[in-house]
């Protein structure tokens, strides 16, 4: 099992959860290690024993400045060993990353993995194309008639892994303009 202490920034998506979950269960390892629907913001973020209130109190400020918004997850799309929906808008997602990365360049996304940043809802991860062909086919019928699922991106969850489990630590609240209700 893997146990190493980390943590991730994350949009929590709540109402993709019912279509997403069968498919998650079976085909994404973050799902078993408890991490819900997400859009990542920032992943592998800093190890919880460094997550002081300093870096805290920073990303409060820094996301209360930041508007919520709505998002919507219409398309699936494909990358080599996954399939996802895309949310739209995704720029403001995108945006939130390279905040976070610009002030903490000690953690790229993804480790550097990835030259650009493509917000995503992970539905499955596996290596074999033939397996991902068929999970993709079984999703696409799954879909038919949900989507578009509709999110009011209000707040960012910042998840810590110890012991091999997720969990959500603490939640940042976007700056909520009343007139735009």
């Amino acid at each position: 099992m893997n146990t190493s202490i980390e943590s991730a920034l994350v949009v929590l998506i709540p109402e993709a959860e019912a279509l997403v979950e069968p498919f998650r269960k079976q085909f994404d390892p973050s799902a078993a290690m408890g991490v819900p629907a997400h859009v990542t913001i920032l992943y592998p973020f800093k190890s919880p024993d460094k997550l002081t209130n300093d870096v805290l109190s920073f990303l409060r400020n820094l996301f209360q400045e930041l508007p919520s918004f709505n998002a919507l997850f219409t398309e699936i799309m494909r990358f080599p060993d996954a399939i996802f929906l895309a949310p739209e808008p995704a720029e403001p997602f995108r945006q939130m990353t390279m905040l976070i990365a610009n002030r903490f360049p000690d953690t790229p996304p993804y480790r550097g993995a990835f030259k650009e940043i493509v917000p995503h809802l992970t539905v499955a991860q596996v290596s074999d194309p033939q397996q991902l062909e068929k999970i993709a086919s079984d999703f696409y019928k799954a879909t038919l008639g949900k989507l578009p699922i509709h999110t009011r991106v209000n707040r960012v969850s910042l998840l810590e892994k110890s012991s091999g489990y997720w969990r959500v630590r603490t939640q940042f609240s976007l700056f909520q303009d009343k007139r735009a209700s």
